[in-house]
């Protein structure tokens, strides 16, 4: 293949959200975000309950007439199936704009415009709305918050596309 690079192979930017699209798009992210932090507790579980089995039964483990060599494959095959949910999750919020930074904390960011600068907008499980926004290489503990000015208009409800 050459070195040119077809308009349809190079990679789409994220989407740049709005305040008001992004406080719209919180009610379905309130939802998912206890069923990600679920599945991420349960993979948690499962590491430690493998390390358990490993520790105790050692090379043994793996040998097809193991008594625990069951509950192990099953444990995989849940390790692989929660795995997959949640990389096809996250990678979905992604492919949306939306950065998913801390399910502990129910942090997510939205890609946004400030100042006409692309920057984060930030809210976390437990704040009413979109209320806070910081640079692309800041964090968390950079956030300042928006203005009423930043904050735009209310969105068209009827033109959503996600």
């Amino acid at each position: 293949m050459g070195a040119a690079t077809d308009a349809h192979d190079l990679p789409e930017p994220p989407k740049l959200w709005t305040v008001g699209e992004a406080d719209l798009r919180l009610e379905g992210l309130r939802e998912l975000l206890p069923r990600l932090r679920a599945w991420a507790v349960r993979l948690q579980a499962i590491s430690e309950e493998r390390e358990r089995l490993a520790t105790f039964w050692g090379a043994e483990l793996t040998a097809p007439d193991h008594p625990d060599k069951g509950l192990l494959d099953r444990l995989d095959r849940e390790t692989e199936t929660l795995h997959g949910q949640l990389d096809t999750a996250v990678h979905g919020l992604h492919g949306e704009g939306i950065e998913v930074k801390d399910l502990d904390a129910g942090l997510i960011d939205f890609y946004g415009l400030v100042d006409r600068e692309v920057v984060f907008l930030c809210w976390r499980r437990g704040e009413p709305d979109v209320a806070f926004y910081h640079r692309l290489d800041g964090g968390f503990r950079t956030r300042r918050p928006l203005d009423a000015k930043s904050r735009g208009p209310l969105p068209d409800v009827g033109r959503r596309t996600h």
